[in-house]
Parts: C-alpha cells; structure tokens; sequence
C-alpha cells in the first residue's frame, strides 16, 4: 500500500522540482487547483518561480526562484482568483 501512494504522489505532484507545496489552504466549497486551472493561471511564470504544470495548487522552482518571485505569485494568483470567482485564497 506504501508503494501504491508513493506511486500515486508523483503522478500527481511535481517532484522533479523543488517547491513550496501546496501553497493555499483549500477554500470551502472550491479546489485551489481547480481554480488556478480555471482562470487560466497554470503554468504561469514569474521570474524563476511558476504554477507547476501538473498540479495548479502547487508552485515549483524552475530557475532560481527568489522569495520575491515566489511572494509576488502568489498576490497575483490570489487577485486574479478573487477577480474571477469572488473567493479569497488563504496562505
């Protein structure tokens, strides 16, 4: 069963980089990655920071990520989703 979740894990989160995991906490009602993927976010770089391709929810270090890079994200997502679907992501 170890191996089954192991195996489950990197189908579904970006392990080949490193990150911040999963960055929000799950609004009520909604799926943070849904939500990303819905406003058209995924995928989505800022400086050497960005959307992880395979799961919205979480941001991975594609080249030198600085704190900035990552703290700037971060506000955006959070504006275009309150814009979009009148939810307030949480950190």
């Amino acid at each position: 069963q170890m191996d089954e979740l192991t195996e489950l894990r990197e189908l579904k989160q970006p392990l080949e980089y490193t990150s911040c995991g999963s960055v929000f906490k799950r609004p009520v009602g909604h799926f943070t990655g849904k939500l990303i993927q819905d406003a058209g976010l995924q995928g989505l770089k800022w400086g050497g920071a960005q959307i992880s391709e395979k799961h919205a929810g979480f941001i991975v270090n594609i080249d030198h990520a600085t704190a900035t890079d990552y703290v700037e994200l971060i506000a955006h997502i959070q504006e275009v989703i309150k814009e979009k679907f009148d939810v307030e992501l949480q950190t």
